[in-house]
């Protein structure tokens, strides 16, 4: 299955603004799960270069890993595998100290081990 973007959530002005016709390339804006949370993540998606990608962040902390799971499930079916990389450190690139980000290959399947060895 292919990324899909909630267009509900999608930031239509500005210079990070985008309509449809950006397909899943754009930032969007979405609220906390948590109705009385009045937290907005800011997710920029891409679908290039091979991956699908997320970046999220959040402005004074970095996402929880609920809340990452949270927009995996708005931007990708349940059944997708999506990645969250530790690369080697001569590799890091820091850009937002409260950003995380969620990849996913657009050819070939993502290996993973036996899921008695994951949970």
């Amino acid at each position: 299955m292919a990324m899909h973007v909630p267009e509900k959530y999608r930031h239509r002005h500005g210079p990070m603004g985008s309509t449809e016709a950006n397909g899943n390339n754009g930032a969007f804006f979405v609220p906390h799960p948590n109705p009385a949370s009045s937290l907005f993540f800011k997710v920029v998606a891409s679908d290039s270069g091979g991956w699908e990608h997320v970046s999220v962040s959040l402005p004074k902390r970095c996402p929880t890993w609920e809340e990452m799971c949270f927009i995996k499930d708005l931007f990708w079916s349940d059944e997708d595998r999506v990645l969250q990389f530790h690369p080697p450190k001569r590799e890091y690139v820091n850009l937002h100290p409260y950003c995380l980000h969620l990849w996913r290959p657009t050819a070939g399947l993502v290996p993973a081990p036996p899921s008695w060895m994951v949970g």
